[in-house]
């Protein structure tokens, strides 16, 4: 590779020179001009690997020129160069299309982390949407999305109902996107005790409190360089969304019981199967950092709205489950008929135990076991969230009271449980049977 090349727009000659000369340590060539149309006039005639430019320009603004961009220029990262303060206009040129965006006065340890991104987009872009199956036109648009926005510094709010693939959905923008090499960090928001919750995200300092024998690096600080995927961030308390937002708009974290703050650099995923509006219209979540998180909206569609989707999946999960495994027309049928209250992650649960009960290796409508859905039948049934999770823990005793009773050899417990061993080890990966 050649010596990167950036172009920059300001119509100050001091930003200008400051950025020249930062960018220059970094080894990469800048050009620089003050206007709209000198920046578009550059852009079509030589290759750049990066752009930033302001947002007052003499002959236009900055959001004009990164919509520009999306269609004449689409492969060149561009961050936008804000007044301080000034988010609202921040945010609307993340929904444009601009990769990122830096506030004045600069920080230059942040332009470095941007510029940085920005220069590994190209080089770590890879298919990670194509591992979402499905050719229905809702997951199309999602995988289009899904490509465009991983390309951003942007934070995004995945919405949709249980078991739609939310978390899968964020691992693919942040395996497509250019922290694909850094850490990417799950957090379920609804499973940490609200007085752990901040030394949980924040870390804490030895000796900061009862029982805190030792330095302990927080979630948000383990995210460094990639992305923290924040699920169920409905569950998080009012207290708990301050520090947040905070942590967002700063970018910075203050573990417990330290008098100094850290720089973070982890870019914001956050998921819930609630309506977040809905919660902010009741005064369940704050306001502000619901605009913070909700920059970018992606939502998942449920498994009912994907048509013959289903019958494509089913076939994908079967194969997993038990190569030999075939599907019948009939159960084909009551799958295609059948709303799917718990999404994906029923239908996993119910070919797992089709594949379990069936006899012949070719699963029939009667081995489904699928209750007829209701006419008006469009939300999760009550009581159905937690039924996945019974019959896991039904599977885990039997299938760790056959390892015990076959001292640990799994062919004989596979057989003892009438399972395939390919069918086991599936089980005892997908249960966490250590």
């Amino acid at each position: 590779m050649g010596q990167p090349r950036a172009l920059v727009i300001d119509d100050e000659p001091d930003i200008c020179e400051l950025l020249s000369l930062t960018l220059g340590r970094m080894n990469i060539e800048t050009e620089s001009t003050g206007d709209v149309g000198g920046a578009k006039q550059l852009l079509g005639s030589r290759q750049f690997d990066l752009c930033l430019t302001d947002m007052r320009l003499p002959d236009g603004d900055g959001l004009e020129l990164v919509e520009w961009m999306q269609v004449h220029a689409p492969g060149v990262p561009v961050a936008v160069i804000t007044a301080h303060g000034n988010i609202e206009t921040a945010v609307q040129a993340l929904k444009l299309g601009a990769f990122d965006f830096i506030s004045k006065p600069l920080d230059l340890n942040q332009l470095r982390n941007i510029i940085e991104n920005a220069l590994k987009v190209d080089e770590e872009h890879v298919d990670g949407p194509s591992r979402l199956l499905g050719q229905s036109g809702a997951m199309r648009e999602l995988r289009e999305m899904i490509d465009k926005v991983a390309r951003s510094q942007a934070p995004v709010h995945i919405s949709g109902e249980s078991g739609t693939g939310k978390e899968l959905v964020a691992r693919l923008i942040h395996e497509t996107g250019p922290r694909a090499g850094g850490p990417f960090v799950p957090v379920n928001c609804g499973a940490i005790p609200a007085e752990l919750m901040e030394s949980e995200f924040f870390g804490h300092r030895k000796g900061s409190f009862t029982g805190a024998v030792s330095h302990k690096i927080g979630l948000v600080q383990s995210a460094d360089g990639g992305t923290l995927f924040l699920d169920e961030i409905a569950d998080l308390p009012l207290a708990m969304q301050v520090k947040l937002l905070r942590v967002i708009q700063e970018k910075t974290v203050r573990p417990v019981g330290s008098a100094k703050e850290e720089r973070s650099n982890a870019r914001i995923l956050s998921a819930t199967h609630r309506s977040l509006a809905d919660m902010v219209a009741k005064g369940e979540f704050r306001e502000d950092l619901y605009y913070r998180i909700n920059v970018i909206e992606l939502k998942v569609p449920a498994l009912r709205e994907r048509g013959d989707d289903v019958i494509l999946l089913a076939k994908h999960i079967l194969k997993r489950l038990d190569p030999n495994a075939t599907l019948g027309e009939d159960a084909c049928t009551a799958l295609l008929g059948y709303s799917f209250p718990g999404n994906v992650r029923e239908l996993e649960n119910i070919l797992e135990r089709a594949v379990t009960l069936c006899s012949s290796g070719r699963i029939g409508e009667s081995d489904l076991n699928l209750q007829p859905p209701a006419a008006d039948t469009v939300a999760p049934v009550p009581g159905t969230a937690n039924l996945g999770s019974q019959v896991d823990d039904v599977q885990r005793q039997a299938i760790i009271q056959a390892l015990e009773k076959t001292r640990y050899n799994k062919t004989a417990a596979a057989k003892l449980l009438g399972l395939s061993l390919r069918q086991l080890r599936y089980r005892i990966e997908k249960l966490g049977i250590e």
